[in-house]
């Protein structure tokens, strides 16, 4: 996600430091790479000086649910103390140039836990029922206070589903239904794992319209306050839909092994009213057909 987000900014002008683990190649000339580690306060504070930037689009988290049940404290440290660094060195720039800077945050639907009614919207009360969920809930609280001292314009975009690619990125994780599904279509991988019937529905959204909603959150971000914002495109998608228009798009059949039915949600779908309203920011390509084609075709590059 982070690539498509510095793409997305680049090619809109702007002047991007993109910061992680690893040297990025190939990247537009207006985007300069930075190795940094948000569990390394000094490297973060060390970027964010050099750069000076107006805003900070923050991605860099531990994302897999299941996961986080296993090493929770590697979680919370992660998403939490690494946020509290990324914080403190934008608080370290606020002091030193008079400027209030602009965060917008990833943060995601797991927030709100087991929700009895859908779509789920921003005034949900956030329950979350995992370790993953947990930390980002505890990330996002703290974004909101540190807003609130004045010194901070924040902006929490809640994410659903996330998935598809665009010419720069592929999501080849294969944790996630839609590259595991392509995985097993392309021979990489034997089966997929289906959970019950199938039925259970998801939110998913683009990645590219993902980073269209960070661009647009950059601009919305105003001083004093932490704006939250749910995205994803409300359209119900079934594990079935998935399977069934994978097989279509890749012309392949997915081999399929069931296992019983899990203690999950049976819909999570997103009222992302509120920033389509607010930002005027609405998901083009988030079509399950055309989020799977750009999947396939990045497959096929890789």
């Amino acid at each position: 996600m982070g690539r498509a987000v510095v793409h997305r900014l680049a090619e809109a002008g702007d002047d991007v430091t993109a910061v992680s683990h690893h040297t990025w190649l190939g990247s537009p000339t207006n985007v300069r790479s930075v190795v940094a580690d948000v569990l390394n306060p000094a490297t973060i504070t060390d970027a964010i000086n050099e750069a000076e930037p107006e805003g900070v689009c923050h991605l860099a988290a531990l994302t897999r649910v299941r996961d986080s049940f296993q090493e929770p404290t590697r979680y919370f440290a992660v998403n939490v103390t690494g946020t509290i660094h990324v914080l403190r060195a934008l608080g370290h720039l606020a002091d030193r140039t008079g400027r209030v800077p602009r965060l917008v945050f990833g943060s995601t639907a797991a927030v709100y836990g087991l929700v009895g009614e859908e779509p789920i919207a921003e005034d949900a009360p956030p329950l979350p029922t995992t370790p993953y969920g947990a930390s980002k809930l505890a990330a996002d609280q703290a974004i909101g206070f540190q807003a609130a001292t004045g010194v901070l314009a924040a902006v929490s975009l809640r994410c659903f589903n996330v998935a598809g690619a665009t010419p720069q990125t592929l999501d080849n994780d294969l944790t996630r239904v839609i590259p595991k599904a392509l995985a097993v279509a392309a021979g990489v991988e034997p089966h997929f794992v289906m959970n019950g019937d199938g039925s259970s529905i998801r939110d998913y959204l683009h990645v590219a319209d993902l980073a269209d909603a960070y661009a647009a959150a950059l601009d919305a971000a105003k001083p004093g306050r932490h704006l939250i914002y749910n995205t994803g495109s409300g359209v119900p998608v079934s594990l079935r839909d998935v399977i069934d228009i994978a097989e279509r798009v890749t012309g392949r059949r997915i081999a399929i092994c069931r296992n019983p039915p899990q203690n999950e949600p049976r819909a999570l779908l997103a009222d992302s009213s509120r920033i389509r309203h607010e930002l005027g920011w609405a998901p083009r390509r988030s079509q399950l057909a055309t989020i799977i084609s750009d999947a396939w075709e990045a497959v096929g590059r890789s």
